[in-house]
């Protein structure tokens, strides 16, 4: 790492237009310290010519359709900045996104977000997702509450010591990365927008077809983890999510029995029982039972929806 570059922003393409605009977005950025942009070309084909590429800020990488978990984890390794910063060809940074980042964040803050625009491929404002999740929010992060790359900052250091994307991941990359980063570090939340995502995104390599597998596999991976159960139960601030808790587990359990993975879902039956007992009081709100039998509804994506309802009426 270069001590003077704060950040390094990774950006793999496979070649669609929107890239020029997302390159330039993070050029137009006015972070306290030097920052860089690492364009990671996954298309197997040239880039056409562009201002960009004479930039002194950027570098060029080129893999061969590797898919963007190994366009992501190449940008990284040759990344110079403290800080990592993933976005997406068709997505772009909303003005001072990266300062107002970077003016949040403490020297012990490995992972620092801000609220995320959800926009459409014309470019209309959708939603605004305002987490409000701050600290220790592993339970928030597992229980299923997303929190876009596109609006985050992590420390390379940490990026490195959890191994960075897992290839097997493609289309969870994701949140299978956040996941492993909460239970291992509280995260910082900036309530301001500093980022534009692009829904309905078209022309990825990503493969999409087996996302709901690979993601569920990811957070078996993390259950397994002794540290897992306790930095979850020390996050849950109220019956939802302790209820949401013990949904992870007696799921899990359910899963691995169909599996016949006897040992694994008995492992997960003890600590959902476990999760039961620690509830004490909170067994007998409503909102625990809630989220025991219900499928999980995002709490940002619920209030998010909710303003633009009365924003609409």
């Amino acid at each position: 790492m270069d001590p003077e570059i704060l950040t390094t922003t990774v950006i793999p393409t496979v070649g669609r237009r929107e890239l020029d605009r997302a390159v330039a977005s993070v050029l137009e950025q006015s972070p306290p310290h030097p920052f860089e942009v690492i364009i990671v070309n996954d298309s197997g084909e040239p880039l056409p010519p562009a201002r960009w590429q004479a930039d002194p800020r950027v570098r060029l990488l080129e893999t061969d359709r590797l898919e963007r978990c190994v366009a992501r984890n190449t940008g990284a390794a040759a990344a110079r900045g403290v800080y990592l910063h993933f976005l997406d060809d068709d997505d772009r940074m909303l003005p001072d996104g990266l300062r107002i980042m970077h003016e949040a964040a403490g020297p012990a803050d490995g992972f620092i977000y801000g609220a995320t625009r959800l926009e459409d491929r014309m470019g209309k404002r959708l939603l605004e997702l305002e987490h409000y999740l701050s600290g220790n929010i592993s339970a928030q992060v597992m229980c299923g509450e997303w929190i876009p790359l596109q609006s985050a900052l992590i420390q390379k250091t940490l990026f490195l010591e959890l191994g960075g994307f897992h290839p097997w991941q493609a289309g969870a990359e994701d949140i299978d990365l956040v996941r492993r980063a909460a239970v291992r570090t509280d995260f910082r939340y900036v309530p301001s927008p500093v980022s534009a995502v692009t829904m309905g995104a078209a022309g990825s390599t990503t493969l999409h077809d087996r996302q709901s597998a690979r993601s569920r596999r990811g957070r078996e991976l993390i259950l397994d983890r002794a540290e897992t159960f306790p930095r979850m139960l020390a996050s849950a601030d109220s019956p939802h999510w302790r209820g949401g808790i013990a949904r992870i587990y007696l799921t899990s359990c359910f899963w691995n029995l169909a599996r016949r993975k006897l040992p694994t879902a008995a492992h997960r039956l003890l600590f959902g029982l476990a999760m039961l007992i620690r509830s004490g009081r909170h067994v007998f709100a409503g909102a625990f039972w809630n989220a025991i039998l219900r499928p999980y509804r995002s709490v940002t994506f619920s209030r998010a929806a909710e303003h633009l309802s009365q924003a609409a009426g």
